[in-house]
């Protein structure tokens, strides 16, 4: 999953693609690198950033996902918690609603999806959007981000959601210490059995966690320490990657998937 903000303010790529030409061409860009999925995002969720109005985050996103559904031979998500959002983006070309409240902020979002006959992602979070970067962590993460994502996938389903359609993030980086993210990419398998029928999705992309651990890289300078998470993600389960250098990702992960599928046949032979 490829990431095309089309914000003023996004931590890695702020105003970078704001007109939809470079957006477009962005997108496709990434098509050629091997991008199997356009995240579309309209408002940022770095620490610190304003909240948009559902007005102002249509107007920045509509018009690229209707070139990108014009040009673009890819599903393409909108990265929204808003269900007005979705709305309009899903009636613009859009695929799948990626959702970082996984239903907490707007649950009508489910409806939205439901009725487009759209993939729905639900990713872990805590807090409100102001609060999202700012809550003291939990003491044990994974019972808190598997409990949580299990009511979310229930209400999905309730509201009209095909399961076949739902698919999990842990949520790095919302609500968690460093720590917790590395916890939860060292236990992602744990993760993964707990949504059996379901696709996981891992987000780790240039985010702080991982310049912390580089002793203060700027986000620019991450690609490295993000392949290697990606690496981790997908030896440990995680069937989409959402990141912002997608040819070094789609290198990444045909090595790491060469890797897997020795484990998987050497399990098979010694069972």
């Amino acid at each position: 999953m490829g990431v095309l903000n089309v914000t003023p303010d996004s931590f890695s790529d702020g105003g970078a693609f704001l007109d939809p030409r470079r957006a477009v061409e962005r997108a496709e860009q990434m098509a050629e690198e091997g991008a199997d999925i356009i995240d579309v995002g309209g408002e940022s969720t770095r620490p610190g950033a304003a909240p948009v109005s559902a007005a102002e985050e249509i107007r920045r996103v509509v018009p690229v996902v209707e070139a990108l559904a014009a040009r673009v031979s890819l599903p393409i998500s909108i990265d929204t918690t808003k269900a007005a959002v979705a709305r309009a983006a899903l009636a613009a070309g859009a695929d799948i609603v990626n959702d970082i409240s996984a239903l907490r902020f707007d649950p009508a979002l489910a409806d939205e999806a439901a009725r487009a006959g759209a993939g729905l992602v639900l990713m872990h979070s805590r807090g409100r959007q102001e609060t999202l970067h700012a809550l003291p962590p939990v003491e044990d993460i994974l019972p808190e981000v598997t409990g949580s994502l299990l009511r979310s996938v229930e209400e999905a389903v309730r509201r009209g959601v095909a399961p076949e359609s739902v698919s999990v993030d842990p949520g790095i980086g919302f609500g968690k210490s460093p720590e917790q993210n590395v916890e939860l990419l060292a236990r992602l398998g744990e993760f993964a059995r707990g949504f059996p029928v379901f696709p996981v999705l891992v987000g780790t992309s240039r985010k702080s966690f991982i310049g912390r651990l580089l002793d203060g890289v700027p986000a620019d300078g991450r690609l490295h320490g993000t392949m290697a998470t990606v690496t981790a993600a997908v030896l440990n389960g995680a069937h989409l990657v959402r990141v912002h250098d997608v040819r070094a990702a789609v290198e990444t992960v045909r090595v790491a998937d060469a890797i897997k599928a020795v484990n998987r046949e050497s399990s098979i032979v010694n069972r």
